[in-house]
């Protein structure tokens, strides 16, 4: 590369107003797909970006929008017998606001989708339903005291048994609206220049709009302590953390753990650790438990694109163990998860997020953007231009009412070529209930355990710079202990996304989906059209 390009780069970058434009030019020396930078540029012409009064490091992108989705079903209530055909009119209000200075860092996208049946197939001839995606963090004291926040709205179903379906707008009463909150102060710093500590207490509230469901509230408070010894490349750290645990239609469960580690960099680029400590628990008891716990793993990052961890450990429940793994190239992505351990409800949310494909372009352009802020704005153009569905999951989450544990498998991977995007996700995941004392309803009244897996694979193709073709299949199965329980969900979407002017958005799509099932089977077509304005 000459001497001159960068400067040239630079008279480009004063052009330009937007901030995603401004990134597009890193996009390029990163070896990102020429596809990939001519979206992310269209996109930016959406944002308006502001600096605030609080310094010159502060950016705030706000991005409204508006909506209408028309869609022709012909079985809009998911009925093997007597399907009812609908128009189902759907108008959507959001905004998307990015804030990125010196004390609040945020990530915040609400919607509000007001959805009409001209048929009047359900008892409420409109239904409103939220979508929200949040995150941040705020700097309370400087360098020493925060708050880190996140939330999620979203439809899910109810139980893993009951009629799974596509599209929100059908008429299922397996599905509820799902909201996920967490708010987590906390303080870190160095004592002396040789130990670090952290303390940290955190709310997370989970609710839905569901008769059956359990609403669950937990509080987890945390203090950790860190080190170097006299010895060269060894490190010690101790952990004690409470849980409390409540369910609305369950019992309440606690927990108690404290825990002593020693960690050894065996290169820079990999480090192994061993702990040993003790855990009290009612998890299976109604009056608390002590055991021991011990356990080991191992952290290994031969570079910034390839990065390996594990760790296996002795639990009161058995063994729990997470094996991570992810690799990158400026054109793929490629994960690979599996982990068993103890959930307070299925999917469990630390970060919000807005589904499976989002996640796996997240994680690839991390070596484009590492800022998560500028990421998710540049993650979010990149699927509105390509026409491809951020909200894509390949298993379903479902409603519980008491502790669980799950073992879960998720192996994806994505390319991203000049024209071309490919995806595809694959999950396996068993999941039963640990508490038995619980009287709370769910899946696991009638079953002892549920089995899912599934995949889905998603191709988009930039027909034009201004057009694209998408079309995903997918697979879902869900088993139980019972015949009548086992459920197969098939469906293929194909859609056609393109620009009319320069902020609206429009796509014309085609859905097939089949349900085999002996209990609520089903075919469904639909036809869906939809404009997209933003400002």
């Amino acid at each position: 590369m000459s001497s001159s390009k960068p400067d040239c780069f630079r008279r480009q970058v004063v052009k330009m107003r937007s901030p995603l434009s401004r990134l597009t030019l890193r996009i390029r020396g990163a070896g990102v797909p020429v596809a990939g930078l001519l979206v992310m540029a269209s996109a930016g012409a959406y944002g308006q970006e502001a600096v605030s009064g609080a310094g010159p490091e502060t950016r705030v992108s706000i991005v409204p929008r508006v909506s209408i989705t028309e869609t022709l079903t012909d079985n809009v209530r998911l009925t093997s017998t007597g399907q009812q055909a609908e128009q189902i009119t759907e108008t959507s209000a959001g905004i998307r606001i990015s804030i990125n200075g010196a004390k609040l860092k945020t990530f915040f996208d609400y919607s509000l989708r007001n959805v009409m049946y001209a048929q009047s197939s359900s008892p409420d001839s409109t239904q409103y339903q939220n979508g929200l995606n949040t995150f941040g963090t705020l700097e309370m004291v400087d360098h020493w005291a925060f708050v880190d926040f996140s939330g999620a709205i979203s439809q899910q179903a109810v139980s893993a048994f009951g009629t799974q379906s596509i599209d929100n707008t059908s008429i299922n009463a397996n599905r509820a609206e799902v909201s996920n909150y967490r708010l987590s102060p906390y303080v870190r710093g160095r004592l002396g220049g040789l130990v670090s500590y952290e303390a940290r207490y955190t709310r997370t509230v989970t609710s839905s709009d569901a008769v059956a469901g359990s609403n669950v509230a937990t509080s987890d408070g945390i203090v950790k302590i860190s080190g170097d010894s006299s010895f060269r490349n060894l490190g010690w750290s101790a952990d004690a953390s409470q849980q409390d645990v409540n369910y609305s239609a369950g019992r309440p469960t606690e927990a108690d753990r404290l825990n002593l580690g020693l960690s050894y960099l065996v290169t820079p680029q990999f480090i192994v650790s061993a702990n040993a400590g003790r855990e009290a628990n009612n998890y299976t008891s109604f009056d608390k438990q002590s055991y021991d716990t011990s356990g080991f793993g191992m952290n290994w990052s031969p570079s910034e694109m390839t990065k390996l961890s594990a760790s296996l450990s002795h639990r009161s429940f058995g063994d729990a163990h997470s094996l991570n793994f992810a690799h990158r190239t400026a054109r793929t992505a490629w994960t690979y998860t599996d982990s068993k351990d103890i959930v307070v409800t299925p999917n469990q949310i630390g970060f919000a997020s807005l589904g499976s494909i989002y996640d796996i372009l997240f994680s690839q352009f991390a070596s484009i953007e590492p800022n998560p802020l500028a990421r998710a704005q540049l993650v979010n153009a990149f699927l509105q231009a390509n026409g491809v569905s951020p909200n894509t999951s390949v298993i379903s989450s479902v409603l519980t009412s008491a502790v669980s544990l799950q073992r879960r498998q998720d192996l994806s991977f994505a390319l991203l070529g000049v024209r071309d995007t490919i995806t595809f996700i694959a999950t396996r995941g068993e999941i039963s209930r640990l508490d038995i004392l619980s009287t709370g309803v769910d899946d696991f009244t009638t079953s002892s355990l549920v089995r899912q897996r599934g995949f889905s694979v998603s191709y988009a193709h930039r027909l034009t710079p201004d057009y694209s073709l998408s079309i995903l299949a997918s697979q879902q199965n869900t088993s139980g202990d019972l015949s009548l329980q086992a459920t197969t969900l098939r469906s293929l979407n194909a859609n056609v996304t393109g620009k009319v002017g320069k902020r609206a958005t429009v796509s014309v799509g085609l859905r097939h989906v089949v349900s085999s099932s002996d209990t609520s089977p089903y075919v469904e077509n639909a036809i869906i059209g939809s404009l997209n304005v933003q400002f």
